[in-house]
């Protein structure tokens, strides 16, 4: 992230904070999504998020950690837009498949689905900041403010419940192999 974007937009620049809207507008909605499995409510929270990093933006003492932050304030937006709407699960792929290792795919997808909406909003931030924005467990425990053992831990949990659920649904898949 470019600093000198984020001082200016501190200072009040309409244009530089649009400029980082632009930046990391469409990966906090994938983040979002990836947490929260709807589409609407993702777009929300990660509307949300972008407006509490605006109005907090000036109090940010350290402009190099702006990624870490807003990833640390959509992951509350997340929370609150989880606990405001009921969840609704949304698969990304509607389309029939042609052939049956297409159909597979698809029905490992959907039984991975299943079984990351029975994780806690934590437990589907860890899973989504270190497998899906590939950020190391230090990173992710700096981007949500929490211990590295608390990291290891929701990320065990999250991991043991989505094998827990892949082997009550029958299905014989590896959860690394599936992107949430």
């Amino acid at each position: 992230m470019d600093t000198r974007l984020v001082v200016q937009a501190q200072e009040g620049d309409e244009a530089a904070f649009a400029e980082l809207t632009n930046a990391v507008g469409e990966r906090l909605y994938r983040v979002a999504f990836g947490i929260l499995r709807d589409a609407a409510q993702a777009e929300d929270a990660a509307q949300h998020a972008l407006v509490e990093v605006w109005r907090h933006l000036p109090q940010l003492r350290d402009p190099a950690r702006f990624d870490a932050w807003a990833h640390r304030t959509l992951v509350r937006a997340c929370h609150r837009e989880r606990r405001r709407a009921p969840f609704v699960a949304a698969l990304t792929d509607q389309h029939q498949p042609a052939a049956p290792d297409e159909l597979q795919a698809v029905n490992d997808r959907d039984q991975l689905e299943r079984g990351f909406q029975r994780l806690s909003v934590d437990q589907r931030a860890v899973v989504v900041l270190h497998h899906y924005l590939g950020m190391t467990l230090e990173e992710v425990a700096d981007t949500l403010e929490i211990p590295v053992g608390t990291v290891n831990s929701r990320l065990g949990r999250a991991m043991s419940k989505l094998r827990q659920a892949l082997h009550i649904d029958g299905a014989a898949v590896d959860v690394r192999e599936v992107a949430p």
